[in-house]
């Protein structure tokens, strides 16, 4: 679960209205929007706000570490604010949609010390893709 609109008023961030409605949008279980669905749900809350201060805010928030950019192979880059849960990402390859999940075990334990080159490792991203049950079923699968 993202806690973000309390890290944010922890770290002192300057909540504008602005602001506080884009990190509003951000909350949440399993968030994973487009800039342009943060802005579409922002204008909801806050008519005035513009794609200017979303797109900016966005970024900020990833500068602060606050929410981290996921990629969905060749689709618009997605935000998620669950950057202090460590967790790694379902994704379906037709739709795009995107899950966070918590499998058991040290992702680090699956690279052999061989395969590190004397590098030390201290995180990894760990993406799994496949159909959500949606687009299996379209399929026939």
């Amino acid at each position: 679960m993202s806690d973000l609109l309390e890290r944010l008023r922890g770290r002192g961030w300057r909540m504008t209205s602005q602001r506080r409605v884009v990190a509003q949008v951000l909350d949440g279980d399993h968030v994973h929007l487009t800039a342009d669905e943060v802005h579409t749900l922002a204008v909801r809350l806050l008519p005035e706000i513009s794609r200017a201060t979303v797109y900016n805010t966005l970024g900020e928030l990833v500068s602060l570490g606050e929410i981290m950019e996921v990629s969905a192979a060749g689709r618009a880059m997605r935000y998620d604010p669950n950057a202090h849960h460590p967790h790694q990402h379902l994704v379906c390859s037709d739709c795009g949609t995107i899950r966070d999940v918590h499998p058991t075990g040290d992702p680090l334990a699956g690279l052999p010390a061989a395969e590190r080159f004397g590098f030390t490792v201290s995180e990894a991203e760990v993406t799994y893709r496949g159909l959500c049950p949606s687009c299996a079923s379209a399929r026939g699968v």
